[in-house]
């Protein structure tokens, strides 16, 4: 089985389920985000974790095991400017899971970048400060016709 047929199938495990992403994510104690980044292949996920979801998402041995194969993280030319390539890396990695969130939550559609605002706050940190960064777009759903 190919990782692009398997994300597929866990697309459709997950709605055969009736489980929410944080549902499935609860079961392995861990967030949302991470779990779905995870199980399109973008994080390692534990021998533990993968039969955990293998169990809760009805996967055959064959993708349960797949989900332990090492994460092949977005893959894209590299970007001269070290923080441009490091926002564009976040989304590589957890865009399929950010808009698998904003699907579930709104439907099928997008979020505008011209109805939109972002906010970067920093936040003070023991191990050093972090940017949190608040991407604020208007949900836009496709319409059929």
């Amino acid at each position: 089985m190919e990782r692009d047929n398997l994300n597929q199938r866990l697309i459709q495990a997950k709605r055969n389920s009736g489980l929410k992403w944080s549902d499935i994510a609860e079961a392995i104690g861990r967030s949302p985000g991470w779990t779905i980044s995870a199980l399109f292949g973008q994080h390692d996920v534990t021998v533990k974790e993968a039969q955990s979801l293998g169990s809760l998402l009805k996967l055959t041995a064959e993708e349960t095991e797949m989900l332990c194969r090492p994460a092949v993280r977005g893959a894209s030319a590299p970007l001269n400017d070290p923080l441009i390539h490091r926002l564009h890396e976040m989304f590589n990695v957890n865009g399929a899971a950010i808009k698998q969130l904003i699907m579930e939550e709104f439907g099928d559609g997008v979020v505008s970048a011209i109805d939109f605002k972002f906010h970067v706050k920093r936040v003070p940190h023991p191990d050093g400060d972090r940017a949190q960064i608040t991407l604020d777009g208007k949900f836009l759903p496709f319409t059929p016709w």
